[in-house]
């Protein structure tokens, strides 16, 4: 009997990470969907090449050294194969009961949820760059960001690895369930640098800093990839409670799926009614902003709150988020799609409250460790912006900016119907 327990319950966990690395997968779609919707219809072949590109090279550089470098400290293939039945039946009989303790899966299936999550960072910033960067220079600096920079932090933070022989973050009370800090804080910190170095878009703010709104080219695609990527983060969140067979992993399975929907949920709402207070108009690229910001708040810590905290903390995000974005565009910081607002500044509110539902983690622990998580990826990706600048050149020529960087870097135009 023990046994068959121990073959059923493999079975079941090693096929929910599957299933939910899967979703994830699909946020790749929810992202080119929602950045091909935000940016001006002659970018649009340009930004899906990129995420398809990306979604890649992501896998590929991961297998190769991203995955040793997180997990083994090292740069090297680690070998990636199914977890031999005797070791799995071994692992069992070590427990007093066989149905609690940690997950058992294959190192096949952790590898392919861990690989999506790389790719997620990296979609973040294939949106903030948009219209203006070269293609193959973004697509250079994504075989560094997935292969090297990521796993890095990675390993200093879900890996329990010392930060430069240092300290360890876990040491410190340091805790991020899915990612907040560790893949949507990491991906918006390369975004930010990645912004700077290249510039605002041409036309985007008037010679006294005034920015001048640029509408992108198709809001239903817009609000489809925001309800995609709203689907998948069941899988991101839900997929980082590791197991679901046992009791224990099931209700907690539940729970932070009804979270996670919640505070996406109250994020549209919150979003919703500070654009009609600013602006008296309910600006719908604010409410997809909204819902992201709640899902992006909630993934540091969605298993521990009460359905209505979560509510409330995803309230808070999608009022933040209006107001980051608004700021960002007086400091002349040109963000297409929101991502460094999204991701960045409400990644660090999801890791700062944390400790409010969370006893077990210290508030001085999450900012030490959303510092080493911006410090390490902001400046190692200038760096590689820098070298890349001085190399082949980060940004295109006002002329290809001018006609659309889908003629320049593709030689497609996404919409050929409507171009003379």
């Amino acid at each position: 009997m023990e046994v068959q327990i121990s073959h059923l319950q493999y079975a079941i966990d090693t096929f929910y990470f599957l299933v939910c690395g899967a979703l994830v997968m699909w946020m790749a779609a929810g992202f080119s969907m929602l950045e091909a919707g935000l940016v001006r219809s002659k970018n649009t072949t340009e930004i899906l090449t990129k995420n398809i590109a990306l979604y890649s090279i992501s896998c590929i550089m991961y297998l190769l050294c991203g995955y040793a470098i997180m997990y083994d400290g090292g740069l090297g293939l680690i070998a990636i194969e199914s977890v031999k039945e005797s070791e799995v039946l071994a692992s069992f009989a070590e427990k007093e009961n066989p149905l609690l303790g940690d997950a058992v899966y294959s190192s096949a299936s952790d590898f392919f949820f861990q690989v999506v999550f790389v790719a997620t960072a990296m979609s973040i910033v294939s949106g903030a760059v948009a219209e203006r960067m070269k293609l193959w220079a973004f697509l250079a600096f994504a075989v560094v960001m997935t292969g090297v920079i990521y796993p890095i932090e990675g390993a200093w933070t879900w890996n329990g690895a010392s930060v430069f022989g240092m300290f360890k973050l876990e040491d410190l009370g340091f805790s991020d369930f899915a990612g907040s800090g560790i893949v949507h804080m990491a991906g918006a910190s390369a975004a930010l640098s990645g912004v700077l170095f290249l510039g605002a878009r041409t036309g985007k703010y008037t010679p006294t800093g005034k920015a001048v709104a640029i509408p992108g080219a198709n809001m239903p695609l817009a609000a489809l990839g925001t309800f995609i990527l709203w689907m998948g983060w069941f899988g991101f969140n839900g997929g980082s409670v590791l197991k679901l067979s046992d009791i224990g992993s099931a209700n907690s399975v539940a729970m932070v799926f009804l979270n996670t929907n919640a505070a996406a949920a109250s994020g549209v709402i919150g979003a919703l009614l500070t654009s009609m207070v600013l602006f008296k108009k309910a600006d719908l690229t604010m409410a997809l902003n909204g819902a992201l910001a709640g899902l992006v708040v909630i993934t540091a810590e969605p298993s521990t709150p009460t359905a209505l905290t979560a509510s409330l903390f995803g309230l808070i995000a999608g009022i933040v988020v209006v107001f980051s974005i608004l700021g960002l565009d007086k400091l002349r910081i040109d963000d297409p799609v929101g991502a460094i607002s999204v991701h960045g500044v409400v990644g660090l509110l999801g890791l700062l409250i944390v400790p409010i539902t969370n006893p077990d983690v210290l508030l001085v622990g999450q900012i030490a460790g959303a510092l080493t998580i911006f410090v390490w990826v902001f400046v190692s990706s200038s760096v590689v912006w820098w070298i890349l600048d001085k190399v082949v050149g980060l940004r295109v020529t006002k002329q290809q900016e001018y006609e659309g960087v889908d003629r320049s870097e593709c030689g497609v135009d996404a919409y050929p119907e409507f171009i003379k």
